[in-house]
């Protein structure tokens, strides 16, 4: 931690390279810190300084990740984010007082973050607490308000709202394109590195599946990256290791920011979605129905 420290002397200057880089902007930064614009600008530039290296490319009233920005954003936020998590697990509030989601660390970090500011700029008195967990868990067993989940929608047992479909599409960052290429169509992406998710507890679509909805023949000759967890594979496509399978509603901010590109023009429509669902003998309380109101204007974003 001494190293650490010496790299990085103040973390408000994290907190303001974070919200810098996932709004590219330092004045709605600064408004989300309650700061003035300055003083997040002089924290990220103290912070370049630290590290040696240029975290922004600085153009008239824009500001863009450099190559290094992206990856130690996608560090910093996923840091961050357990952080967060870990706070939340051991704060003493009452039951009452929050309202708590289970969902995958992929669905955590790229879906809910994001759109986490603004709730909770208008809804102060509302905490969430977000439980990343490896498999699906039954919550009617658990003190959790809500779960997130892909499926058809019928769970018995419980209610749900759908959030959004189930699409997938091939992603990767541009500095993987630069290195390796535009493929030219969907049979070439046979021919690039691909990142695979084996995932161990959730049965999730692959490669396979998605070559076949476009018709192409697929052997999974063991080789690429792999990991058990989705956000991994995320990150790893930013780092331009390689193409990866991109659900829709994961990478959609991800690919507006810029940090990774769609490549190809295959869409697999699995005819599922991803809901959040909650027991039907445990009505939400007020708090919760605030947050399902919320989501419910969320899905039509999406839907859109």
């Amino acid at each position: 931690m001494r190293k650490l420290h010496r790299r990085i002397q103040s973390p408000a200057a994290l907190f303001a390279f974070e919200a810098a880089a996932r709004h590219l902007s330092f004045t709605t930064a600064a408004e989300e810190l309650n700061v003035s614009q300055p003083a997040v600008s002089l924290s990220v530039k103290k912070l370049e300084q630290a590290l040696g290296t240029k975290l922004f490319e600085r153009r008239h009233r824009t500001i863009k990740l450099t190559e290094a920005g992206e990856r130690f954003y996608a560090d910093v936020s996923f840091g961050l984010m357990h952080i967060l998590n870990s706070a939340e697990s051991v704060a003493s509030r009452l039951p009452e007082e929050h309202v708590s989601f289970t969902c995958s660390t992929a669905f955590a970090h790229y879906w809910m973050l994001p759109r986490l500011a603004t709730f909770r700029r208008n809804n102060p008195d509302i905490e969430i607490r977000l439980q990343t967990t490896d498999k699906d868990i039954d919550i009617a067993e658990e003190p959790l308000s809500f779960a997130v989940r892909l499926g058809s929608g019928d769970w018995p047992g419980y209610e749900s709202l759908r959030l959004g479909p189930e699409m997938i599409y091939p992603v990767c960052s541009p500095a993987y394109l630069e290195k390796a290429g535009q493929p030219k169509s969907d049979t070439e992406l046979l021919s690039h590195e691909l990142i695979h998710l084996e995932e161990p507890f959730r049965p999730r679509a692959g490669w396979r599946d998605w070559f076949a909805a476009q018709g192409i023949d697929y052997v999974d000759t063991g080789g690429g990256l792999r990991f058990n967890d989705y956000a991994l594979v995320i990150q790893a496509a930013i780092a331009g290791e390689g193409i990866a399978y991109g659900w829709d509603h994961i990478v959609e901010k991800v690919v507006k920011q810029g940090l990774l590109v769609r490549v190809g023009t295959g869409l697999y429509n699995i005819g599922r979605g991803h809901y959040v669902i909650w027991p039907e003998n445990q009505p939400p309380g007020p708090k919760a129905e605030r947050v399902l109101e919320w989501l419910k204007t969320q899905a039509k974003a999406v839907d859109r």
